[in-house]
């Protein structure tokens, strides 16, 4: 296969899913001489990239988004280890977690791997995670972003928690919150930087962040 197919062959294998093939085709780009931040950049994330904007389209929805992410982790299982770090973190280092008192993680898990296919490197920090956490994280790996997930209304308090500890501290980190009981109204009455209605519009305010920070 020529470089071109099998960068194909990744991007398709984020697009249909194929969890069970992903792996195999990884390996094979690696044997073949394709790098493994070609394969990412150029493969998979082409594929996260085509998901993302069938989901805005109406074509693919919530369970089409958690199998791709979950085919992105598989491929990156065998591409992973072969990427520098200046690769990893070229766009970028983002600290994400589902917020104290809540354990839902299914958004937060598609906007981890929606990011990371996009170039950042992340920190994530799981669920039912407490402000200094999310703020010792956040001021140990300097991180760009810090992303908080809920899916329950009584955790607002410990997502303004969260972004007062990040200016209290004078963190350098734009602070991104999302989930079904959010708006806009709450999560700028919370002081929050950005608001992802949904994992892609997460994602995408990421990178628009990214973008902006390396054009100065």
């Amino acid at each position: 296969m020529t470089k071109e197919e099998t960068l194909s062959s990744l991007r398709d294998a984020i697009v249909r899913f194929d969890i069970d093939s992903i792996k195999t085709i990884a390996g094979n780009a690696l044997s073949q001489g394709t790098s493994a931040y070609e394969g990412v950049v150029s493969g998979m994330a082409k594929g996260m990239e085509i998901v993302g904007q069938k989901y805005q389209q109406g074509e693919y929805f919530l369970p089409e988004l958690v199998m791709a992410g979950e085919t992105f982790k598989e491929g990156m299982k065998v591409f992973g280890p072969h990427l520098k770090p200046s690769e990893i973190a070229s766009q970028g280092r983002i600290v994400i977690a589902t917020v104290e008192g809540d354990l839902h993680d299914i958004g937060k898990n598609i906007v981890a791997s929606m990011v990371e296919a996009s170039g950042f490197e992340v920190h994530d920090l799981g669920v039912d995670v407490k402000a200094r956490q999310f703020a010792n994280k956040a001021r140990e790996v300097s991180a760009d972003v810090v992303a908080m997930s809920a899916l329950l209304s009584t955790t607002f308090p410990h997502m303004r928690e969260v972004i007062d500890s990040i200016k209290k501290l004078k963190i350098n980190s734009k602070t991104l919150v999302g989930g079904a009981p959010l708006n806009l109204d709450t999560a700028n009455s919370m002081g929050a930087d950005g608001y992802g209605r949904d994992a892609v519009e997460g994602a995408n305010i990421c990178r628009k962040w990214a973008a902006k920070k390396q054009s100065k």
